[in-house]
């Protein structure tokens, strides 16, 4: 049991290299190249422009823990969790690995001591300004998180569209919809459905482009906006994935309440959120939740804080339905 103990703290204390190497790896595209078939380290490094030798340790130690597979000749090929980093992954997670190696994102979490010591964001105590002002004057580090939210919000439309029936409502508006992943699934999968997608304006810059692949941009209107400032009006589903965790109760309940005040008093409120598990359990929202603090002073929830959350904003919720391993669909109605 102690060596046990020893080895597997010793494998979590290491985390962040099998982190770092399969940010690598996504940005390099290997898993993409390995699609159509194992390929030898050599044949990988010509096509990802790296050093061949190199390359090969890089790979080989993602096999050891089963991200690639590791065959004679220094030949590689996907593993199943491999499969995930491809792009076009119904599960993809290429986006999400390519963006949280990136070094701001890195930097921030060197600071979780200051966090867990004084409670503040980390990201703005190390850089004077808020996560989501960095990323607005960086251009190319707003594109790869916006890839990242976008990869998401595709991996998790059928867990979704299996959750909540959205054939009972006419026009669903989706509030912080990034490039309109989501909602374009949800329009597609309900074809008498109309659409808003309500975004920052350079987010939703390239929105059009996402909801022609899907063939519902006819049905589908595009606005940008500040959803502390107002919301579009004339919806009867009103849906945020991962919005509210990423702010304070106080910014939470601003944003809740400007979208209660667009809608009518029979629409409903669908928050796509992690939940906090009981103790001992779901680590996956547990260290969310700490990527909430470092990154954006923000956190996750349990679905009675989110209760108390809607209630103060004007609304009542009505449960909860399970989308997929990680994410809780909560629906509330206006009070």
């Amino acid at each position: 049991m102690t060596t046990n103990a020893f080895s597997d703290l010793t494998r979590l204390i290491n985390g962040y290299q099998i982190s770092q190497a399969i940010h690598v790896a996504a940005r390099l595209c290997i898993a993409d190249h390995l699609s159509h078939g194992p390929l030898s380290s050599n044949e990988l490094a010509r096509l990802s422009g790296s050093h061949p030798r190199t390359l090969y340790r890089l790979l080989r130690a993602l096999a050891s823990v089963g991200v690639f597979h590791e065959a004679e000749n220094r030949t590689f090929s996907l593993a199943p969790m491999g499969e995930c980093l491809r792009s076009d992954s119904p599960t993809p997670l290429d986006g999400w690995a390519a963006y949280v190696g990136r070094s701001y994102a890195w930097q921030a979490w060197g600071h979780l001591e200051h966090s867990v010591r004084t409670g503040e964001n980390a990201f703005r105590h190390l850089n004077g300004q808020s996560v989501w002002e960095y990323r607005s004057t960086r251009p190319d580090e707003n594109a790869i998180f916006n890839r990242a939210m976008t990869a998401n919000s595709r991996g998790a439309i059928e867990a979704i569209l299996d959750a909540c029936d959205f054939s009972r409502f006419s026009h669903v508006a989706d509030i912080g919809g990034g490039q309109g992943q989501l909602l374009a699934g949800i329009l597609a999968a309900n074809k008498g459905l109309r659409g808003t997608l309500f975004d920052q304006p350079h987010v939703v810059g390239k929105a059009t482009e996402v909801l022609n692949q899907h063939g519902v941009a006819d049905r589908c209107e595009i606005v940008g906006g500040d959803f502390f400032e107002t919301i579009p009006e004339g919806a009867d589903a009103y849906v945020m994935r991962a919005v509210i965790h990423d702010w304070d109760d106080k910014e939470a309940i601003s944003i809740l309440s400007t979208c209660r005040r667009a809608m009518t008093a029979n629409a409903k409120l669908l928050l796509v959120e992690r939940i906090v598990e009981p103790p001992n359990e779901g680590p996956m929202s547990k260290f969310s939740d700490l990527n909430m603090l470092v990154m954006l002073g923000a956190l996750e929830r349990t679905y009675d804080e989110y209760s108390a959350l809607c209630r103060t904003a004007g609304f009542e919720t009505r449960g909860m339905a399970r989308a997929g391993l990680h994410f809780q669909i909560i629906e509330a109605v206006p009070t």
